[in-house]
């Protein structure tokens, strides 16, 4: 058995995946734009986390652009059948590496064939619908048009499964009304926790959330709570982050990235992690100290 079987499993649709997954964002070159700095060391790392154990990736066509996706196909095709694929729509890359808003009906179709073509695929898994009213978060918004247009996309057989990211608990509230909804991804972590009261909602329904920036993303995670905590059970900061995470909700999916097939292997040993309580108070104070 894989240490990461230890994570334990969710559903997203009619997909079982483990609980520990991984990113494929940090693939790309720096600022998630142009190929990576290392090919082949890029490659290694889809092809570990696959040889771990991981049966959930995350990517986007607009990671690159183009390029994560390639890189996943290249490392990867033929999949196996129960390695889950799931990528985002909603957004563009400026010539300078700018994100932008590209989510008018004609351009998530794109996107939808865009992903199919460079990954390799007949059918996309899972599309997260990523909602861009602002760059910078969460906006209200409403996205009946984009839903109908990815609920057309689903009937034509080209996406098994539909996930909203960046989205505010009215606009999922919107999105249950119209279409299944197979999970939410948004930023979370020990510092950042917004969300609590919609994991709840969402563990109750049976819906899978999944945190981006699970480590803090461009800004790691620093905390002299989460060192200390990490000193004392002889693990590293992160690895504490994740096994918070993982303890938090049954719902919670992780996906954390990485360029480095070390630091994957060390964030995938965080399943091994138990918490005690002290160390579980500690951290959940972090919040209400951020």
């Amino acid at each position: 058995m894989s240490s990461i079987d230890q994570s334990g499993t969710f559903t997203l649709g009619d997909r079982t995946v483990k609980r520990l997954g991984y990113g494929a964002m940090q693939l790309a070159g720096p600022g998630v734009f142009g190929p990576p700095k290392d090919r082949d060391a890029a490659l290694a790392v889809l092809r570990e986390a696959v040889a771990q154990g991981v049966n959930h990736i995350d990517t986007s066509d607009f990671y690159g652009p183009h390029v994560t996706n390639q890189v996943i196909r290249e490392a990867l095709a033929p999949y196996s059948d129960d390695l889950t694929i799931v990528t985002k729509i909603g957004a563009r890359r400026g010539v300078d590496g700018s994100w932008l808003p590209a989510f008018s009906p004609e351009e998530l179709t794109q996107a939808v064939h865009d992903n199919l073509r460079n990954l390799g695929l007949d059918v996309l898994d899972v599309v997260n619908f990523r909602i861009m009213f602002d760059v910078h978060g969460p906006a209200e918004g409403s996205i009946e048009e984009q839903l109908a247009a990815l609920a057309e996309l689903q009937q034509k057989g080209l996406v098994r499964h539909i996930g909203l990211s960046n989205a505010t608990s009215a606009q999922i509230k919107e999105a249950r009304r119209i279409i299944e909804i197979v999970c939410v991804q948004n930023q979370y972590n020990l510092a950042h926790r917004s969300d609590d009261a919609l994991i709840d909602e969402l563990a109750r329904d049976g819906i899978a959330y999944v945190p981006f920036f699970s480590l803090g993303g461009f800004n790691p995670l620093q905390s002299s709570t989460l060192s200390g905590v990490a000193l004392r059970l002889g693990a590293t900061p992160m690895q504490v982050a994740l096994a918070w995470l993982l303890r938090r909700a049954p719902n919670i999916l992780l996906i954390p990235g990485t360029s480095s097939v070390a630091h994957l292997r060390e964030n995938l040993a965080a399943v091994e992690l138990d918490l005690p309580e002290d160390a579980v108070r500690e951290l959940d104070g972090m919040a209400m100290a951020a």
